[in-house]
Parts: structure tokens; sequence; C-alpha cells
């Protein structure tokens, strides 16, 4: 038998989140951030030198500078591309600098630079982030375990070369070495980690473990079923590098029409340069001819066209608490057509408040009565639903007395005695006199209603049942209604909780289409199934077992607050504040600006195609190309930057 040891040992190091180890590198460590942040100060510089009327050496010094320092990595990738017999968009826009240097336009050219060393950076830091987020789940499982040999001696062992059948001791405050089942022992563990549920949840011989999962207060023997390879939270890891790698093949569409583009404009400009040579122009009028084409003919107006719109929704809404990662996940956002939804922390609080007392009728208690009783007894409770009582009754502004002889038994309650009387606070199974008809009614009248049930008894009888549930955050059945209305289809809840609960939610907040009992890789079938189904999944939800889920969907949200590091990393946007009501907003803000950036697309669009025709049939001016091109590209990025102003957040608030 295994008994409850004097030896156990606190587990810091195990509790550490996912992740945080990793918060040390910053962006900084980014040599593309680096890069990027030098060419934008040398581009600035050169700029503020030139408006000041400084000699041109020195503003053609900065500038050059400014391509050197932020265009030699995408010149050295045009390089290796073209080794590879490939060409594309990042070896075109150095060429077209050059050239733009070359007849003396080096500003376009420097611009065209910074936006390509910029976008680099960001995408360099995002693939950071995520790699270091699924690596941080090695903090989940502790590298150590204690495997109970034959002879009952017991022994240290890494935690990756447990096998199959292997039994290991499980202390006190530890973490669960391996997935396995219970052989002896009792205790509660916190597998919210795992499941999503927000109580810890009683194991006995027989229930099943997961390896990373939090032992409360007793000591179990576990035997191992899985090698560690394949254990729940290896499977999260892996299934978050699985998602992340299928949603980037995504972008191959974009890179063969970039390679297309870039091949197009390049055979052109020499066409341009080439046949008026040969027909007997001079060098310096070919020269200038096709100059002006690369010049006019480059995305730098597109690539403004599309991003001011988005990248002010972006600002504008982390000024009111949600944080989106790209500019693409703004125009995503906007495509959704379900919205799946988490439940413990998402629609939530994810923690236990009491929300029913209940006396005893005709007993000896009030409700005051009762819960102070049960909150003195649980005053040095270091359980979750303990504590919650002991809230409960602060939160009245109750005092309350002293309680001594606390005794707690795994599984079934405690036990103290407050103003010399014994007074027991448990589950509904283990309570003195249980079985009185009143007490089991309230039992199983709170039960279906999905709440956590337990039963005061105050000496030899039971004298009232406390209820407590997740409180839902006071803003869910709004925002539910209003996601609706935003993505035309009905929300779908998926959630590890039971589901008696998870029904009494859905309820609460009118979700009708609700999934409940689902481990990690059973929330992403579920988002797998509603995308087969021809659905664009925009999935929010705050946990570790989410992770998968939110990278597996085409839009991934986070609640910040609360959220797991790599729920953080996993997702594409973050509810920084914990406020849902806030994600209807944006998705409105996302459908706006893509409005925008369709407008700006065909704005730049007309004015490439006038430009480039009039310098293909006509003679256009190298000042008039530039005027132009440049203009246009104000003209839109000034257009973009209207979704900057708080009226349109306001807006997107009311729908």
């Amino acid at each position: 038998m295994v008994t409850t040891s004097t030896q156990a040992r606190p587990a810091a190091t195990d509790l550490t989140a996912p992740g945080r180890r990793s918060r040390g590198s910053g962006p900084w460590s980014l040599p593309e951030v680096r890069w990027a942040a030098g060419a934008l100060v040398l581009f600035v510089l050169g700029g503020i030198a030139h408006l000041a009327g400084a000699p041109a050496p020195v503003y053609w010094a900065l500038y050059l500078a400014c391509y050197a320092v932020g265009g030699w990595e995408p010149a050295w990738a045009g390089v290796q591309a073209l080794r590879e017999k490939t060409l594309d968009v990042d070896l075109l826009m150095v060429v077209a600098a050059v050239g733009a240097a070359a007849i003396g336009q080096v500003f376009d050219g420097a611009l065209l630079v910074v936006i390509f060393a910029t976008s680099g950076a960001l995408e360099a830091f995002a693939t950071r982030r995520t790699e270091d987020a699924v690596r941080g789940l090695t903090d989940l499982a502790p590298e150590q375990a204690t495997l109970l040999a034959g002879d009952g001696s017991e022994r240290p062992v890494a935690a990756a070369d447990l096998e199959v059948g292997d039994r290991v001791l499980v202390r006190p405050g530890e973490r669960v070495p391996a997935d396995g089942r219970v052989v002896d022992g009792a205790s509660e563990v916190d597998q919210a980690s795992i499941t999503g549920e927000p109580l810890p949840v009683d194991k006995t011989s027989g229930d099943e473990v997961f390896a990373g999962t939090a032992n409360g207060t007793g000591v179990l023997a576990v035997e191992v079923d899985r090698p560690a390879r394949d254990s729940v939270v290896a499977r999260i890891a892996a299934l978050v590098e699985e998602a992340s790698a299928t949603k980037a093949r995504t972008q191959l569409f974009i890179e063969k029409v970039e390679q297309r583009y870039s091949v197009g404009v390049v055979l052109a400009t020499l066409l341009i340069f080439a046949i008026p040579l040969l027909a007997g122009d001079d060098l310096e009028g070919a020269l200038l001819r096709a100059m002006t084409f690369m010049i006019v003919a480059s995305p730098c107006a597109v690539v403004l066209a599309t991003m001011p719109p988005l990248l002010s929704a972006i600002a504008n809404a982390s000024r009111h608490g949600v944080l989106v990662k790209s500019a693409v996940v703004m125009e995503r956002l906007g495509t959704a057509t379900v919205v799946a939804l988490d439940k413990t922390g998402t629609l939530t609080a994810g923690t236990p408040t009491v929300v029913a007392v209940r006396p005893l009728l005709g007993g000896p208690c009030s409700e005051a009565d009762l819960l102070a009783l049960a909150a003195a007894a649980e005053g040095p409770s270091e359980h979750p639903v303990g504590q919650a009582i002991v809230a409960a009754a602060r939160d009245r502004g109750m005092e309350l007395p002293p309680a001594r002889d606390f005794r707690a038994q795994v599984g079934r309650g405690i036990t103290a005695t407050v103003a010399n009387r014994t007074v027991t606070v448990g589950a509904p199974g283990s309570a003195v006199h249980s079985g009185d008809a009143a007490i089991t009614a309230m039992v199983e009248e709170e039960q279906a209603a999905g709440r956590t049930a337990v039963v005061v008894g105050l000496d030899d009888r039971s004298v009232g049942v406390l209820a407590l549930a997740d409180r839902v955050r006071p803003e869910s059945a709004a925002a539910v209604r209003a996601l609706r209305e935003a993505s035309g289809a009905e929300p779908v809840l998926l959630t590890g909780d039971n589901p008696r609960a998870a029904a009494a939610l859905a309820a609460t907040v009118s979700v009708t289409d609700v999934r409940a009992g689902l481990l990690p890789q059973d929330k992403v079938t579920a988002v797998r199934g509603l995308q087969a189904g021809g659905h664009r999944v925009l999935l929010v939800g705050d946990g570790v077992n989410d992770a998968p889920a939110l990278a597996a969907a085409d839009t991934g949200v986070a609640m910040g607050g609360i959220g797991s590091d790599l729920a953080l990393a996993s997702a594409d946007a973050v509810i920084v504040r914990d406020d849902l009501s806030a994600l209807p907003a944006v998705l409105r803000l996302s459908h706006r600006a893509r409005r925008l950036v369709v407008q700006n697309l065909v704005i730049a669009a007309t004015v490439i195609a006038v430009l480039v025709t009039w310098d293909l049939v006509g003679d256009l001016p190298l000042p008039l190309g530039v005027a132009g091109h440049e203009g246009s590209t104000i003209l839109v990025a000034l257009n973009g930057l209207r979704l900057l102003r708080r009226a349109e957040w306001t807006g997107a608030r009311r729908g």
C-alpha cells in the first residue's frame, strides 16, 4: 500500500509554465531584426538629410548604406534561388532598387529595401516564437521519474527512458512523468493542461493519468502504458508542428505567382532595353526607358496598397486589447465561416466560484452560518474548492472563526473543529448522513445543472450543500450572439469538460452545437471535420490542450490573460484583456480592411497598368512616372490609414 510520504519534495522546476525559458531571447537576438532596424534607421537619416538640403553625397551615402544593410540578405537569397534555377521577388526588388539608384532615384530603391527587410524580420520572429513554444512543452513533463523496483526499492531514472509496464512513484506536488494508470494510492490531479477541466480530478486505482499533469496532496503509484514519445503531451507538440506545416503549404500558390511575376518583369525590362538599342536608340535613352519601366512596374505600390488597411486595423485592434500577429491573419479573420469556442478560460473565467449556498430546510444553519462554518473549516486547505469557499465568505465580509484539528482525506474532503464543533466539507458520497433525502435531492439538482456539489456536515449530521461552478464571463452570451451574426453560422463548443457541465454552460450562452469530453487530438479532429465540411474555422481557446487545435484551425485566437505560452504562440491572434466581446469587433474590422484592400489594389493596379502602357507605347517622362507611381502609393496608403480612427472601432463594436 502506498502511504503519504513525509519526504515529499516540491517540484518547483516541473511547475514552470511551458515556454518560459524561451522568453529570454527577445527579437533583437534575431539577425533579421537587427538588419531591418539598421536599414530603417539609415533610411530615416537619409530622408532627413535629403529634406534638409544636405549635399547629395551625404544622403546618397546614407541611402546606399541602407541598401547594403537591408538588402544583402534578399540579394543573397536571390543568388541562391538563381543557383536553383528559380527567380523570386527578393532578387527582383534588389534589381529594381539598384536600377532606381542607377537613374538617380535612390529614395525609391531604399524604400523597397526597407519594406522587404522588415517583412523578413517579422517572419523570422514569428517562426522563432512558435519553435520556442513547442520546445517549451518539455517543461510540462518532468525530466526525472522515481522508478519502483519489484522489491519495493526506489531509484531515479530519466522519464524518457521509461518503458511500458514500468511503475513510478508520484509524490505530492510532483508532475506525472508518463501516461499510465494508477495501481495504488489516491490523490487529486490537476489535468487542466491536457483536458481543460477547471477543477482537480480525484484519482484512485485504475484511473488514467497523463504525463505533465500535476499531482495534489496524495501519493500515487502509476504503471506506464505509453512510452514518452507517444504521451498526450508529446503528441500535442507533434500536432502543433504538423498543423503549422500544413498551414504553410497554403503559401505555394503565392510562390508560383511570385515566380511568374518576377520572370515576366525581368524579361520585359531586358526587352525594353534591348529592342530600342538594336533599333538604333542611344544607350542612355534605352536604359532610361527600361529603368522607368522597372520602377513603374515594381510592386511597391501594390504592397503598400495591401498593408496600410491591414496594419491600421491591427493597430486599432491592439489599442483595444486584441493582438493580431500579422496582416495575413487580419485578412483571414474576416473569412471565417464558423467559430469554435473552448469552455474553460474562454467562455468561463477558469476558476471555481461558489454559486449557491443551500442550508437544509429546518436545519440548524442559516445561509450565512453554513458558508461561514464551511469557510472556517476550509481555511487551511490548499484545494481549489476550499479556496473558492473561503473566497466566497471573504467577499461577503464574513469574520471567520479559527479552525483546529484540520484533516484532509483525498477524494473525501476535510474535517476541522470550529467553535468546539466538528465541521466536515466533502464529496456527497462520503459526507456524514449523506443518505438524507433532502441533501440527496439538493446534490442531484446541482449536479444536473453541471455544478460541483459539496456537503457540509455539523457534528453527526449534514446541514447543507454548497454548489460551485466555473463562472461564466459576463460578456460571453452577447459575444456568442455577435459571433453568430459575424460568421453567419452557429458557434460550436469544443471542451474537455464533462458533458453535463458543458451542456449547462451551453444553455447559458445559447450554444446548440456542443462537443464535450474531448482530448487535444479530439479537438483537432473536430476542427478538421468542420473544415472538411467546407467551413473556414476560427477557434478560440486558452490552454495547452487547445494549442494543436489552434494551430490546425484556419485562424486561432487565444485568451491572453490566462492563456498558456504554447496557446499564445500557436494562436494567430490574442485577446490580451480576456474580453471576449472584442472578438466580434475584430472580425468586423477585418471585413472593413478587406474591402479597403480591394479598393487599394484596384487603384494601384490601374495606375501601374496606365504607366506601364504609357512607357511602352509612348514616351513617359521619368519625373511623371515617379510622380504617378509614388502618388498612387501615397493615395492608397492614406486610404488604408483611415482604419486607425477610433470611430472605426466604435462602429465595429456596434455591429
